[in-house]
């Protein structure tokens, strides 16, 4: 079997890996095409000092990340209850159902924070009452609230 060659990646390359990642690879493949094309470095213990610094900086990222996602989830839970006002007909049956977005929007309208719809999950609602909404806010943190959903 040919001998690998250690490089670190500088931009993310589907079939290998991701930015700052320390790969083996055929030579030639790193000879020809990974380091002339600027998309990998060679290993130089500089270059190891430096992807560890970035790794270090990225932790500390994630970190303040998870901690600003807390926060907000305490916030949420401290609102306690938030209401979506629909149109109904006989029955407090609604007009269409609440959607994700409808509660995105009553998220920042009491915050005056976004909340990225794409991370809410709602269940079906077809009648006015009480529902629990999911609300994921950083990969390690979720939130449970409590939507309202009321005639107007």
């Amino acid at each position: 079997m040919a001998k690998r060659v250690s490089v670190v990646l500088s931009e993310d390359i589907y079939t290998l890996g991701k930015n700052g990642d320390l790969v083996d690879v055929a030579p030639g493949y790193a000879r020809n095409y990974l380091l002339p094309t600027g998309k990998a470095l060679a290993v130089t213990p500089a270059v190891l000092r430096q992807v560890e610094h970035r790794r270090a900086k990225e932790a500390e990222r994630q970190a303040a990340l998870k901690a600003e996602a807390v926060a907000f989830r305490t916030a949420l839970d401290t609102i306690g209850r938030f209401t979506v006002k629909k149109q109904t007909g006989g029955d407090d049956v609604l007009f269409g159902t609440v959607t994700n977005v409808d509660v995105a929007e009553a998220i920042e309208a009491a915050t005056k924070q976004a909340v990225d719809k794409r991370h809410i999950n709602v269940p079906e609602v077809h009648r006015t009452g009480s529902y629990k909404v999911q609300v994921k806010l950083h990969p390690e943190v979720t939130a449970e609230i409590n939507l309202e959903v009321v005639s107007h």
